[in-house]
């Protein structure tokens, strides 16, 4: 879309792993907790200003990516927002949590925690992403 462009926060804390049917699919790069990002292609930055069809099209998203997360990660809970009130580009938190994870039952975001995932890490995530919701 012309005039998208991935905000430079999200760009410099995240790994691009593709993109599903409306949305770039990402990763904060924080091996702590399974925290994805989902970012419409779109200059809108409210969900309620997308068409109708766009937010069916993003809840299907949504789900897909919380189904990827309980399938492949040991959670309890899946935290979902919108958020925007330092990145103001729209953008969905779907966020795998669990009782023993680092900072339960507090938010994820605007801690200084952090554990850059590894090579390894990285490689069997992306492939399972490839196999699950990119193919």
């Amino acid at each position: 879309m012309a005039g998208f462009e991935l905000d430079s926060r999200l760009a410099r804390d995240c790994i691009v792993l593709g993109r599903l049917d409306i949305s770039q699919l990402l990763l904060m790069n924080n091996a702590l907790v399974p925290w994805f990002i989902l970012v419409p292609v779109t200059t809108e930055t409210e969900i309620v200003d997308l068409s109708a069809q766009d937010q069916a099209r993003l809840l299907q998203e949504i789900n897909l990516l919380s189904g990827f997360i309980k399938e492949n990660f040991n959670i309890t809970k899946l935290n979902t927002a919108a958020i925007g009130n330092v990145v103001s580009q729209l953008h969905i938190h779907v966020v795998g949590r669990d009782p023993a994870d680092y900072c339960w039952p507090d938010v994820v975001w605007g801690r200084q925690e952090r554990r850059a995932y590894s090579d390894e890490e990285l490689h069997k995530i992306t492939g399972a992403i490839k196999a699950q919701l990119l193919s």
